[in-house]
This record gives C-alpha cells, sequence and structure tokens, in this order.
C-alpha cells in the first residue's frame, strides 16, 4: 500500500485504483511532493510542555539498552547520504533525520524523540558471524544471511533504489556475493516492493533465485488494499505524514521506522510458499524453518528460524513498538487474540534464541533479554484483546473503552510495548469492532447525519460560528485542545471557508500534534493542520507505476474495480452485457450490468452480449486502467471488436473515477 500510485483516467474507461502491491517489476519512480517548512504560527504551549515534562520525569530514560542494541556490530554507512534513481531523483536522504541527534525540542514528545533517535540510526550491521542487516534505508530493515555459495535475503525494502544501495553498501564492506534466494516474511509492500532491485525476473524464472513466501502471500500483497486503495491512500499521507517536512516541528518518525522512501517498485511471485509452522528447508547450505502466522500483522506472514545458529526473525509479528489492530489509514481489523496466541507459540518454539531480529527496528541479544521480551510483548496483546472483551462485555462501548484501558505499569514500562505505532487508545477500538462492528446499540447513532450537516445544526444551536469560536478560544486558552478542536470542527465543517476557525484549529492539531506519543498521531494531527492552512497536496505516483501494480490481478480482480467505480445513478433504467476474451492469458469475463449492479463471471458468454471485445492481457489493462484509448487499437485491428460500440461507450460513461485529493479535515 505504501508505494500505491495514483493515475489518470483513459480515454476509454476511469481512474485507475491504488493497490498494496505493485505485481511486476517496474522502473517507475513514486513522485512526492517537496514538502515546505510548517507555518504554525505559534510555539508549544506552556501546556505542552508541562505535558511533555512529564513524560521526561515518569519514563526510564536512564535504561539505553536499546542504544547499545541498535549500535551493535555497526560497520558503515553509505558516504553519499542522497540515495537516487537512475535518473537521478532522490528517493531517500540518509542524512534528513540528523535533526534528531540532539534533546528533544518542545515541539515534540520525549518517549516519541528518543524513538525516532533509534529509528533513524542508519547503515550495515553485523548481527552475528551468519548474519547482517542494513537498516534505516527505508521503513523497513533488509536483511543479508551468509550461505555456502551467495546471500539469502530476508525483506526487500520499499524501492529498488533502496534495496539496491543496500546490497551495494554489504558489497562494499563484506564482499561480492550472488543472491540465492529471496524470502519475503509478510504480504506488506516494504518487504517486497525492492525485489527487483536485488535480483532479476528471469533469473528466478531459470530457478538461479528461489522466492520463498508464506501461504497465501501473492493473493495479499496484490489484493489487501486494492478495492478501497484510493481511500486508504489519501488516509495514508496522514498516517505517515508524507505531506510534511522532515524537521522537529514535522515528521521525525513513522513508529516502525523513520519513513517511507520514494521510488520504484516491484514484485517478483514467489517461487515457494511456507504453508504451514514446522515446515524446514535447507538453502545454499543453510538450514530454516518457518512458523506460519497468518492473520496477525499481515493476512499472510511468517517468523524465520535458523537452528543451528539459535537466531530467530519474527517478521513483524513483534517490533519495538506496540502495533496496530487496525490501521489508521484503514485496513481489515487484525485479530490480537491470534497475534497473542502467535507470540505464546514463538516463545514456545523459539524461547532458546540467543539472537532476535525483526523486520524493523534493532535486535536482540540474550536469551533471557529474548524470552522476556517475547512474552511481554505478547502480554500487550492478550491485554488489550481481553480487557477490551471484558469491558465490552460489561456494556462500555469502544470509546468509553479507550478511555479508561491502561497498560499494567510492569508492560508500560517496556519500551518496546510503548504506544508509537499502535496505541491502547486506538486499538482497544479496534477489538470493539472486531466482535462488535461500529454500532454503539445506542439509537441516536443509528443514522447519524453527516459531518457538514452535523455541524450547521451544532453552531445554529451555540448561537452562530463567532459563539463557537469564542468557547474554542477558551478551551484553547486553558489547554484544552481536544474540545476546543471538536468545537472547531463543526465551524470548519459547516463552513469551509472560515478562515478563522480553520487557523485556530490548525493551531490545536500544532500542540495535539507536539504532545503526541504515538507516531500515528502525531502525523495525522500535524497533516490535518497543514491541509487547514495550505490546502491538500497533490497526489503521488504516476500512470506507470499503477499498470504494474494492476499488472497480475487475476481477471475477476480487475472487474471488481469496475463493480465499484459503477455510478448507479447514471445507468438508473439501462443495461448492458459485454464480454472480455483475454487470447494470451486464456481469461475470460463476461459482464453484466443492470439495477445500477455491475456483475461479472470469468465464464464464456453463456449468452450473447451487446459487444464483445477479444484482445491481449496487455492491451485490456491499457486500455480500460492505462490511458491508452481502445477505439484506435480496435481501429488498427489490435484489438476486435464484434457487437455494438455504444455498448463501450456506455461502459465509458457510467463510471467514476476515485479523488485522490478528498477533504478530510474540510467539507
Amino acid at each position: 500500500m505504501k508505494h500505491a500510485a495514483f493515475a489518470a483516467a483513459s480515454a476509454f474507461a476511469l481512474a485507475a485504483c491504488t493497490t498494496a502491491a505493485p505485481p511486476a517489476p517496474v522502473a517507475t519512480p513514486i513522485a512526492i511532493p517537496v514538502a515546505a517548512p510548517l507555518a504554525a504560527k505559534e510555539s508549544p504551549s506552556t501546556f505542552t510542555r508541562d505535558i511533555n515534562a512529564g513524560f521526561q520525569r515518569d519514563l526510564p530514560f536512564a535504561d539505553t539498552q536499546d542504544f547499545a542494541f541498535a549500535d551493535r556490530g555497526f560497520i558503515a554507512t553509505r558516504k553519499d547520504p542522497i540515495i537516487a534513481t537512475a535518473a537521478g531523483q532522490p528517493v531517500w536522504n540518509l542524512a534528513a533525520f540528523d535533526f534528531l541527534k540532539g534533546p528533544p525540542p518542545e515541539t515534540a514528545n520525549p518517549s516519541l524523540w528518543r524513538q525516532a533517535q533509534l529509528m533513524a540510526k542508519h547503515g550495515l550491521y553485523k548481527v552475528s558471524d551468519n548474519i547482517w542487516q542494513v537498516r534505516g534505508f527505508d521503513l523497513a530493515n533488509i536483511t543479508f544471511v551468509k550461505g555456502a555459495t551467495g546471500w539469502i535475503v530476508i525483506d526487500t525494502l520499499g524501492a529498488n533504489e533502496t534495496a539496491k544501495a543496500a546490497l551495494d553498501l554489504i558489497t562494499e564492506h563484506v564482499g561480492q556475493r550472488p543472491i540465492v534466494a529471496v524470502i519475503y516474511t509478510h504480504s506488506h509492500t516494504d518487504h517486497f516492493a525492492g525485489t527487483a532491485g536485488l535480483v532479476k525476473l528471469e533469473d528466478v524464472k531459470a530457478g538461479k533465485v528461489q522466492v520463498i513466501a508464506p501461504k497465501g502471500f501473492l493473493e495479499a500483497a496484490v489484493g489487501e488494499n486494492v478495492i478501497a486503495g484510493p481511500a486508504m491512500q489519501r488516509r495514508a499521507l496522514y498516517q505517515f505524514g508524507i505531506p510534511l517536512p522532515k524537521e522537529a516541528g514535522g515528521l521525525i518518525n513513522a513508529g516502525i521506522g523513520p519513513g517511507i522512501a520514494a521510488g520504484s517498485t516491484s514484485l517478483i511471485p514467489p517461487t515457494k510458499e511456507i504453508a504451514a509452522t514446522g515446515e524446514a528447508m535447507t538453502i545454499d547450505g543453510v538450514k530454516l524453518t518457518f512458523q506460519f502466522t497468518p492473520s496477525t500483522e499481515a493476512p499472510a506472514e511468517m517468523n524465520v528460524n535458523f537452528p543451528d545458529w539459535k537466531i530467530v526473525d519474527m517478521a513483524e509479528n513483534a517490533n519495538a513498538t506496540q502495533h496496530n489492530i487496525l490501521t489508521p489509514r484503514g485496513a481489515v481489523v487484525r485479530d490480537a487474540k491470534v497475534w497473542a496466541e502467535g507470540l505464546t507459540k514463538a516463545l514456545r518454539l523459539y524461547g532458546d534464541s540467543d539472537i532476535l531480529i525483526t523486520s524493523h527496528g534493532w535486535p536482540r541479544f540474550g536469551n533471557a533479554e529474548i524470552r522476556d521480551y517475547l512474552g511481554k510483548h505478547r502480554d500487550v496483546y492478550a491485554y488489550l484483546h481481553d480487557q477490551t472483551v471484558r469491558l465490552m462485555n460489561k456494556g462500555l462501548n469502544g470509546d468509553e473503552i479507550a478511555a479508561q484501558l491502561k497498560l499494567p505499569p510492569e508492560l508500560a514500562r517496556e519500551w518496546y510495548d510503548r504506544p508509537y505505532y499502535g496505541s491502547l487508545s486506538f486499538n482497544s477500538r479496534a477489538v470493539y469492532q472486531f466482535y462488535m462492528g461500529w454500532y454503539d446499540a445506542n439509537p441516536v447513532n443509528l443514522a447519524p447525519m453527516p459531518p457538514a450537516d452535523t455541524g450547521k445544526r451544532y453552531v445554529a444551536a451555540m448561537g452562530g460560528a463567532s459563539n463557537v469560536k469564542a468557547m474554542a478560544r477558551t478551551a484553547y486558552d486553558a489547554g484544552d485542545y481536544a474540545w476546543a478542536a471538536a468545537l472547531l470542527n463543526h465551524v470548519v465543517m459547516s463552513d469551509s471557508a472560515d478562515a478563522d476557525a480553520k487557523d485556530l484549529l490548525a493551531r490545536c492539531y500544532d500542540q495535539l500534534g507536539w504532545q503526541s506519543e504515538p507516531s500515528t498521531w502525531r502525523n495525522i494531527y500535524l497533516t490535518g493542520a497543514q491541509e487547514l492552512r495550505t490546502g491538500v497536496s497533490a497526489p503521488r505516483g504516476t500512470p506507470a507505476a499503477q499498470m504494474a501494480s494492476l499488472a497480475n490481478l487475476p481477471l475477476g480482480q480487475l472487474i471488481d474495480l469496475l463493480a465499484v467505480r459503477l455510478n448507479a445513478e447514471k445507468a438508473q433504467g439501462q443495461s448492458v452485457k459485454l464480454a472480455f476474451v483475454l487470447t494470451d492469458s486464456n481469461e475470460r469475463t463476461f459482464i453484466t450490468i443492470a439495477n445500477g449492479v455491475l456483475v461479472h463471471e470469468e465464464i464464456p458468454a453463456p449468452e450473447p452480449a451487446d459487444a464483445t471485445l477479444t484482445l491481449t492481457r496487455a492491451d485490456f489493462l491499457g486500455g480500460v486502467f492505462g490511458g491508452q484509448p481502445l477505439p484506435a487499437k480496435i481501429a488498427g485491428g489490435a484489438v476486435k471488436l464484434d457487437g455494438n460500440p455504444q455498448a463501450l461507450l456506455k461502459l465509458q460513461q457510467w463510471m467514476d473515477a476515485p479523488n485522490p485529493v478528498f477533504p478530510i479535515v474540510t467539507r
């Protein structure tokens, strides 16, 4: 998802969706708008400074073990901090977070600042005699395992350029070796999208390189976020603070890594899937065993163990922070109970390990440390699940549970259980949603009004915008920023042109962001403030990158994208039947649009169609999603059309393009 792109509509069809995983090797850089310095009009208030001072006072900052672990085995980093495309376009700057080397400023929660300092460490690290990691080159880590003749690479970062830079760094300092295998621990983009920067697809097809992944990986990788891709991508800009400048008052961290690199993305499909815990392989003389952990941090995920070395890779099932049960960008809610049970199983399987590595963050060394870490990290998810359900069954709703649930002190004092990425507040509401859905059983919430309507009525009920803004100013001056923001949100939703309300609301979000311990909350608050001041940034991405993201989707999933873009009002009272025959992939689909619904079956047309198109898969993708008009190909003979051309025109006219810049903090 993190490198998904938005594409323009083609002359034939519709604007394309975004997706979690571009599934074919490509070389299309993702464009990120250059972020301007934040336009904050006030400094952190005394209330914000006092809150941050409390974190500095109450948390165990004298515990520096994480810094020792993070620095252990450091060899070198790049001489040139800029990682760029072949054309010279920068995709990552290793020096961008150098400002973190100082003490925490007033514009950052000191706990999050500490996490950001650790995550910003970058370079090549020797973990053991056989394992190295490159960290800080992207959101995730890339791990190199030394085999008898070559490298086994675990996770490949999120961009081809950062992956290649990591390979170049280890080649420079450890030596040149061929890559004999790539392991994807799970189905999120920052763990596989750099593959083409490391190996060639033809070498994989020729059997020179194995690609190993958990069962269901490809389906999850290309499908997890496709249907809701545009909405997720828009919200991800907030979660990761992508439009924010990297500075002490802006983006300082992404919770599980320093940030997201821009660049070209790829996915080379796996040649082998791991389907069960206990499966074992020997690759280039290295013995590996696997724990299959679906439905935990990702729909398809696995841990990797090196039994001969007593080293375990916990993928993203264990982290240097509490993780998300529901990501703020939006996704299917994860199962906290299954996640906790997976960590219990891992503790039983790998509790004798001497070294533990993960897909994000730094290793942990020593058996006692590892056992304590896995146990207490597991307990956070178990506590979250069990106590949320307990309170739910006592009649509390999600917001009420979130307001009172706190970790026991013995868990809360562990840095790796702090809420830098996921938080107990957000996660407890996710557990409630997992079981109960969004509705809290209060009849007043059966049919809530849209935000703009609610805003207008609240503002009118409180005596007009001037009165509401005066109440908000009083709350702001008292340091009650959340209440002030709630008041001002009604004003802005009722009138997006109210500059005074937007300015004060932005100031509220500044203060809330600077106080926040979760990186996700900070990024969301500060991005909201920026958009209130300057509007919505241009979307990321290129049509070519979007094409790559669709390339390996089964035909049925591609047609699903059309179904969710059908404007039922435009098609009202009309119907059409279309058949597509893809000659090179031997795929067929029969589409019926009637009653405002698109239904498709991947079968030969069982009845006469209004139009039948016979074409290659590439022409289908280009014509429907890639801005390559089909009429020209029909006229040139590359595409055969039997039937009424007006049927295609109807399909074009009835489709709505997703909006990559829809408003969030305004309406």
